[in-house]
């Protein structure tokens, strides 16, 4: 089965942070993705509580139980010490905030084939991970490949997400 990690950009934006053809496109790439198949870097349900208090304005109570939903439904995944070495090193050769780095790491580490962002270089591939934007014009046919099988495997139902804020 492939795998594959999701950014903070992704649930942020299926949470109602940003604009509705975002929210909607989050929304329906999550709920295609194949059971058992998505891990969650522990960096990205840190992130994704600083945006529900921060940016859309949660209370932490809510906003911890929205993301506690998402790691009920999708596999968190801590990072290691080596992840965190590795983050160092993609920050110092290619330019990557660490805490980017961090989560392309511990992709790499749980031998995800894709790693779900808006914020990294689309295309771009790293021990084994590569970064697909799903909200390119022209989706990546990696992505498509693996949400558009031939023959639907059973799918998770991903935690239902509020609308955007107006």
């Amino acid at each position: 089965m492939v795998r594959v990690a999701v950014d903070t950009n992704v649930l942020a934006y299926a949470e109602g942070a940003g604009d509705e053809p975002r929210r909607a496109r989050a929304v329906e790439v999550l709920a295609a993705l194949p059971e058992g198949s998505v891990v969650l870097p522990v960096q990205v349900l840190g992130e994704l509580y600083r945006v529900l208090v921060g940016k859309l304005k949660q209370r932490p109570a809510a906003a911890r139980a929205n993301v506690l939903r998402w790691s009920d439904a999708f596999a968190p995944s801590d990072s290691s010490g080596a992840a965190m070495q590795s983050a160092f090193d993609l920050s110092a050769d290619h330019g990557l905030s660490v805490w980017e780095a961090l989560i392309l790491s511990v992709a790499a580490e749980q031998r995800c084939r894709l790693l779900l962002s808006e914020d990294l270089q689309d295309g771009f591939t790293w021990r084994g991970t590569t970064v697909v934007d799903p909200f390119r014009p022209q989706p990546s046919a990696l992505l498509q490949d693996l949400i558009v099988p031939a023959a639907p495997p059973a799918r998770r139902r991903t935690p239902a997400a509020p609308r955007a804020r107006r």
